[in-house]
């Protein structure tokens, strides 16, 4: 289930797993509701959607448009000048009229070549008080076409251009969901890393009050020296400041986190590590060729290298004679009524050709070709840079990826051999065997093992998902990722999750959950 509905499902599948366990939140339901709730997902699908209204508006285009037209109460009353025909002697006389005007027409533009047919309906009345007359003149039929030749045909190049933009646009929403995906998994082990750290700063100063007491005890018996103690009590003061900043630290990561999720109330929330990672190897084939079918890098050198081309077809055509052929076939009628206007009809027929031709532009015309001609250029030569760059780049990708099971694995079996060194350590500290500077030291490198482990997670995950962004796939199911994008658009309220309390949620609350 790959559409629209799959991340509702997957959203309250997560939020009802919060309900089970309100404190616990994992990567997964992190991200479900990251791409349903956050501020980032809403923007790419507003951005989505205006799109697609602008691909909704170009195909408007293509199709025949009704249109109603006219001029109402045009009163028109002032001494204007006429002439006589026969002796050409001007007069001013008054005018005293009104006209009204009203056309219905239908058009259709054509792609193809550019030109314009139109079907109308056109009635007209002039209405001259000074002499109690009123004439009529109508065209009930009138088929218009409109036809530039040698000029260019920039719907011709919309056509080839617009649906391009619009799989783009559908492929940068995908891929913005990849990036959400990609910031709360950083935002996820940002938490992660502080709630492990506040963790062992209170072990460490509940295992410093314990030891601090049995050094005071060995001062008593004389086993141990002033030195010692002071030593160890400096340990546990450090040890309460830690917890104290790491305490900050984890409040500030903990409202990044939740902020960015907008849930308003996290109090209670406690994240649960994605120790489990799977055991994927990627072949770098595989990777190039799910990044040329799914992402949307080949459509945007397509589209670039329409857009060139279009550039030099408009320059050339806009080189030497512009001509426009224009016709028109119907009917007309005058009568001073309604039904004397619409009565044996004569017919109506005009054609004509406009054209312009430049003699001499000192070269202008030639140099914007000579210039189209060299930017093509331009943009085969980065498409093709483009092109290499961004195959090396997905294979740098994948020989890092592929590390990444290895390293944790590793980093895995040193915070576990760090941890043992340290009980081992801390055992040998309470027999007086060591000293407390060994006993600090094997406590740094077992907090040190243990924030490389949490950061070598970030990696493999922050790698994986950048893999699938890379592809649009899913690389541990084994689908690409696709929305149904007629759901999406279907769904005026893009906000389906709004604010709540993370710790009152219930299946019938799902639309009031932020």
């Amino acid at each position: 289930m790959s559409s629209y509905y799959h991340h509702i499902v997957t959203l309250f599948l997560c939020l009802t797993s919060v309900i089970c366990s309100a404190q616990q939140l994992t990567l997964s339901n992190a991200i479900a509701i990251a791409q349903e709730n956050s501020l980032d997902a809403q923007i790419a699908r507003y951005s989505f959607m205006g799109s697609y209204w602008q691909y909704r508006t170009f195909k408007a285009q293509l199709l025949p448009s009704l249109n109603l037209s006219g001029g109402l109460g045009g009163f028109n009353h002032s001494v204007i000048e006429t002439r006589d025909y026969e002796t050409g002697h001007v007069n001013q006389v008054n005018n005293n009229t009104m006209t009204n005007s009203v056309t219905l027409s239908m058009d259709q533009q054509i792609a193809a070549t550019g030109g314009k047919i139109s079907l109308q309906s056109y009635l007209y009345r002039l209405d001259q008080f000074t002499y109690k007359e009123k004439t009529y003149n109508s065209q009930p039929l009138r088929i218009s076409y409109t036809q530039p030749l040698r000029s260019f045909n920039s719907l011709r190049w919309e056509k080839k251009t617009a649906p391009v933009e619009y799989q783009i646009a559908e492929r940068a929403y995908i891929t913005s969901m990849q990036d959400v995906t990609i910031k709360v998994t950083g935002l996820f082990f940002n938490v992660l890393s502080a709630q492990s750290n506040y963790k062992q700063s209170l072990a460490t100063v509940s295992d410093r009050e314990k030891l601090y007491e049995m050094a005071q005890k060995r001062l008593e018996l004389t086993t141990t020296t002033k030195s010692e103690v002071l030593q160890m009590e400096l340990s546990l003061l450090n040890a309460r400041m830690a917890v104290t900043k790491n305490k900050i630290a984890l409040d500030d990561a903990m409202y990044d986190l939740f902020s960015f999720l907008r849930v308003t109330d996290y109090s209670s929330a406690e994240l649960v590590p994605p120790y489990t990672t799977p055991d994927v190897i990627i072949s770098t084939d595989d990777v190039l060729q799910k990044a040329i079918t799914n992402s949307s890098h080949p459509l945007e050198q397509k589209l670039q290298m329409l857009e060139a081309q279009k550039t030099l077809a408009q320059a050339k055509s806009s080189r030497g004679i512009q001509m426009t052929l224009s016709s028109e076939l119907g009917f007309s009628q005058t009568g001073d009524t309604f039904s004397k206007a619409y009565s044996r009809l004569r017919d109506n027929e005009i054609v004509g050709l406009s054209l312009s031709l430049p003699i001499f532009d000192w070269g202008v015309s030639k140099g914007k070709v000579k210039m189209a001609q060299a930017q093509l250029e331009v943009v085969k030569t980065k498409i093709e840079q483009n092109h290499l760059d961004y195959i090396q780049e997905l294979r740098r990708k994948v020989t890092q990826f592929n590390a990444q099971p290895s390293q944790c694995r590793d980093a895995l079996r040193a915070q576990k051999i760090a941890e043992e060194r340290y009980e081992i350590t801390l055992k040998r500290y309470e027999t007086g065997a060591i000293s407390v500077t060994d006993l600090n030291t094997a406590q740094q490198e077992m907090e040190s093992a243990k924030a490389q482990y949490i950061s070598q997670l970030q990696t493999f995950w922050n790698d994986y998902y950048s893999l699938q962004k890379a592809t649009l796939y899913d690389w541990q199911n084994k689908h690409d990722i696709t929305v149904d994008f007629e759901a999406l658009r279907d769904n005026s309220r893009t906000n389906v999750v709004s604010r709540n309390n993370m710790g009152t949620i219930t299946p019938n609350s799902l639309a009031n959950f932020k």
